[in-house]
């Protein structure tokens, strides 16, 4: 049976779709690469890390909803339907499987190792197994060039972001879990 969402349940999802919609702002547009640096990996890993599997599922559907309507929370301030369907809209999908699938593979315990195993996963696997294809697909260029220009630029910012992911949710999960709102149904 699944069990009816909660207030609790909308104000994280609500809270979780605003914190990557605001990280969507810090970017870095790179001369070389239709792809800019942002913060949003930093984010969809926290949001994998501090939601329930079915949280994460709807944050990340509420926020791409937001940006097909025209709402500015892509990366720099953009929207819309051609935004989804350009370069980066396979980021943008792979955003929403890297939330759920590192919400549903964490584990029950905090776990600082496994956290930054599925972390790596979910933000450079997963993410780019839908984006780099998806960005020779929209450019025209081969998988070799988008992942040279998709990926590779990308990498040593992600490590980053991997590990500041890691160690917040590590330190923030347990602390969650002693307030209400991390009482939340799975």
């Amino acid at each position: 049976m699944i069990s009816k969402m909660t207030i609790h349940d909308y104000t994280r999802i609500a809270l979780m779709a605003t914190l990557i919609s605001v990280s969507s702002y810090i970017a870095v547009p790179l001369p070389f690469s239709p792809v800019p640096v942002t913060a949003q990996t930093l984010a969809i890993m926290l949001c994998g890390m501090l939601l329930t599997t079915r949280q994460s599922f709807f944050t990340l559907t509420v926020y791409l909803l937001l940006g097909a309507i025209g709402l500015p929370v892509f990366a720099g301030g953009n929207a819309g339907l051609g935004v989804l369907f350009g370069p980066t809209g396979g980021f943008l999908i792979g955003f929403l499987l890297a939330a759920v699938f590192i919400s549903f593979t964490k584990g029950d315990r905090p776990s600082l190792w496994r956290y930054g195993l599925v972390n790596a996963v979910g933000s450079l696997v997963v993410v780019n197994v839908v984006g780099v294809p998806w960005l020779a697909w929209a450019t025209g260029m081969n998988l070799s060039q988008a992942f040279a220009v998709g990926f590779m630029p990308f990498l040593p910012g992600a490590v980053v972001k991997l590990l500041a992911a890691t160690l917040l949710a590590w330190k923030l999960v347990p602390q969650l879990r002693l307030m209400p709102i991390g009482q939340s149904s799975h």
